[in-house]
């Protein structure tokens, strides 16, 4: 039947279907020859499924020809007889009775169905609206206050700049400790009752589940919230991206240094005045004049001084150093703030809290807007930072080279440990191993001399050994139950159907924005079900941008991109997160995202996806980047899709959350491509790499730890 409807379609379309891709053509042909497809009046079915890729493709000239190719198409497949017959519906000559020979029994009326609770009359139903609308003037009037909240503690933030001299506030900081303390945010209790001491020059992972407390925990610190950090202490947390505006990017850096700045303008102010006052000394021949020059001149020679002390004239050669370690080249140094993004922006203030070496530096998952490149570089220079940072982070070969200390943030206590994340997690399996040792033999204890207790108690002859037990029983003490955190999932729902191939294909494509150059240039390649893929590539070099030609949110300037009628795609980015209702609560965002479907089911899917509980509950504001991650990841594979395309899913996401991301996505009988510098993400979950370079796209023959060495050779 397949090869009668090739000589059908490849007879209907004539030469042209020579110039087809065979790809192309396979699939007009088995979506025709199946046999259960319906071609409609005069072809409209087949004009519905194969029309727009026949225009496409150039195979007819515009939408009327394919309309008439269609309605050929429809009539040769008829003549084939390949087009399976409907029964056939014909009038009956006289009225027929269904009921005419059959007892006649008297039928009861159905009883109608009882409706839980009483009727609603419209005036109720005004009523519920009216709440509702209230319910969600409550919901935004808190989030506005939460926004407000938020934006009062950043202005609060003390202003950190390069410090040159600590003589003048006493001595240099050194270790800081801070004892009892708690932290809090909306009323809830994060972290209680705690002790840490950082100790000068350490590196410090913070790591625990999302919405522990590590961020609020990083802020405490940066206002000095917290007992024991000392007023001297610059701490500097980088959180917030620069402001854009017609200050170049390596300027933004240099005005950091607040002295060097002021010191440069005063220069420039006596060079000003010390001419002039050169220029009025010669025209009015007045000797007095020339006094005044020797009273700028010592003023000048002491801002010298001053300026070679602080070193100032490296200091833009310093700058540029590390803007270009975060992949900005010398032309975008030069570029005004406000022409970069908001990933960018966030590298110039990265860039400027490295500038400034502040005594205490807290960095918030610093690899999230940067590309493998650049986060080498960072690795490199953070490696040798002389003094002490914390540093937040899901990426576990970024903390196993950068830090040498972990703090473990659980059940509202932190825990120091010694080593990389590597030890950490060895160090922590086999304390929980003795502590479970511990406690099941404490309990053997305390059972074997509370039975003896409970035998002898009323024993007078044995009253002495039975106070002995019990006072033995006090002193034996409790040994605390191991408690685990909860196992994370990521359940994708595997889909119901298979489309047959190709899934996904690209003919030769070619895109650029209207406007701009052409970004890429003839791509070939295919994504099916089994494809497992991961595209590398510095940043800005457009690989978010194919995974929008793959989704068919843009279309290509030049070629085809063909996409199967039936495959589902969902895709996840950070924008998906961004754009979450935030004065909602999960559940709720998701009843509005597919309204009626039963609660319940909704709940499962969320389920499947850690957001359980409570926590479906809870205002979306109030949750952590990576539990709003795990929203968006429900949200968009809902509908069972077959292709999921991933841009940085990791970002935000603690390590066990990325640990069941990577298990989800090895079970998940469908197709992945993901854009990541996530090299345990990578390496666990997908088995083919695609570099993007030059306007290509190719494979590339090596491990993601090859494709590393590359870039570092």
């Amino acid at each position: 039947m397949t090869e009668v409807a090739s000589n059908v379609v490849h007879d209907v379309l004539g030469p042209r279907a020579q110039d087809l891709d065979q790809p192309i053509i396979d699939y007009i042909v088995n979506v025709l020859a199946d046999e259960d497809f319906d071609f409609g009046f005069e072809g409209e079915g087949a004009f519905e499924a194969i029309g727009e890729l026949l225009v496409d493709s150039g195979c007819v000239d515009d939408f009327s020809e394919c309309h008439s190719v269609c309605g050929r198409l429809s009539e040769k497949f008829g003549k084939h007889g390949l087009i399976k017959e409907k029964p056939a519906v014909r009038s009956l000559a006289t009225p027929f009775r269904m009921n005419e020979g059959m007892d006649e029994v008297k039928t009861t009326k159905k009883k109608p169905e009882p409706v839980d609770g009483p009727l609603l009359t419209e005036r109720d139903k005004i009523k519920l609206e009216r709440r509702k609308r209230k319910d969600e003037r409550q919901r935004e009037m808190q989030y506005q206050m939460h926004v407000a909240e938020m934006e009062a503690a950043k202005a609060g933030m003390p202003v950190v700049s390069v410090n040159h001299d600590n003589s003048a506030e006493g001595s240099t900081v050194r270790d800081i400790h801070m004892e009892n303390f708690n932290v809090s945010v909306g009323g809830r209790e994060l972290i209680v009752d705690c002790t840490v001491t950082l100790s000068f020059g350490r590196h410090y992972g913070l790591v625990g589940r999302n919405g522990t407390g590590k961020t609020t925990f990083l802020r405490y610190m940066a206002m000095h919230a917290i007992e024991g950090i000392p007023k001297n202490c610059q701490i500097l947390h980088v959180e917030q991206e620069v402001v854009g505006d017609d200050t170049s990017a390596l300027q933004c850096v240099l005005n950091s240094d607040v002295e060097r700045a002021q010191l440069l303008e005063e220069e420039a102010r006596l060079i000003k005045l010390q001419r002039d006052a050169e220029l009025d000394a010669e025209e009015k021949k007045d000797p007095t004049l020339v006094n005044d020059n020797d009273g700028i001149a010592q003023k000048l020679e002491a801002i010298y001084k001053r300026l070679e002390f602080i070193d100032a004239y490296s200091a833009e050669a310093r700058a540029a150093s590390i803007l270009a370690g975060l992949s900005f080249t010398p032309e975008m140094q030069k570029k005004p703030t406000r022409a970069f993004s908001g990933g960018w922006r966030m590298r110039i203030a990265l860039a400027r809290a490295l500038f400034i070496e502040p005594d205490l530096l807290l960095l918030d998952e610093p690899t999230n807007h940067l590309d493998l490149h650049a986060v080498l570089w960072l690795e490199a220079y953070l490696t040798k930072w002389p003094k002490t940072f914390i540093v937040v982070s899901h990426a576990r070969e970024f903390l196993n080279t950068v830090v040498t200390d972990i703090l473990y943030l659980q059940n509202q206590k932190l825990t120091a440990y010694k080593g990389d994340y590597d030890t950490f997690e060895r160090t922590r399996a086999e304390h929980l191993k003795n502590q479970q040792k511990a406690f099941e033999s404490n309990e053997r204890s305390r059972e074997h001399m509370q039975a003896f207790i409970d035998k002898f108690r009323y024993n007078a002859k044995r009253a002495s050994l039975v106070q002995s037990r019990i006072k033995a029983l006090d002193r034996l003490g409790h040994v605390d139950e191991v408690v685990n955190d909860p196992d994370y999932k990521f359940d994708f729902p595997t889909p119901d159907d298979r489309p047959g191939p190709p899934i996904i294909s690209f003919s030769d494509a070619s895109f650029g924005y209207p406007g701009g150059p052409i970004l890429f240039r003839n791509l070939n390649f295919g994504i099916d079900l089994d494809s497992r893929v991961a595209m590398v590539g510095p940043n800005g070099i457009g690989k978010s941008t194919i995974l929008k030609l793959i989704s068919g949110e843009l279309q290509p300037t030049s070629g085809t991109v063909f996409r199967s009628a039936k495959v589902r795609i969902a895709v996840f980015s950070q924008h998906h997160v961004d754009g979450l209702d935030l004065t909602s609560n999960p559940l709720l965002y998701m009843m509005r995202c597919f309204p009626g479907v039963p609660e319940q089911k909704l709940r499962g899917h969320l389920g499947s996806f850690g957001v359980t509980g409570n926590l479906a509950l809870q205002p979306m504001y109030t949750l952590s980047g990576g539990q709003k991650s795990r929203v968006a990841f429900a949200k968009i594979t809902f509908k069972k899709p077959h292709i999921i395309l991933l841009d940085e899913p990791s970002n935000h996401l603690d390590l066990d959350a990325v640990e069941a991301l990577i298990q989800g996505l090895v079970i998940f009988q469908g197709g992945v491509l993901m854009v990541s510098h996530d090299e345990h993400l990578i390496s666990g979950s997908v088995d083919q790499l695609w570099a993007v370079s030059e306007g290509r796209v190719t494979p590339f023959s090596g491990t993601f730890q090859d494709y590393k060495k590359k870039l570092q050779s």
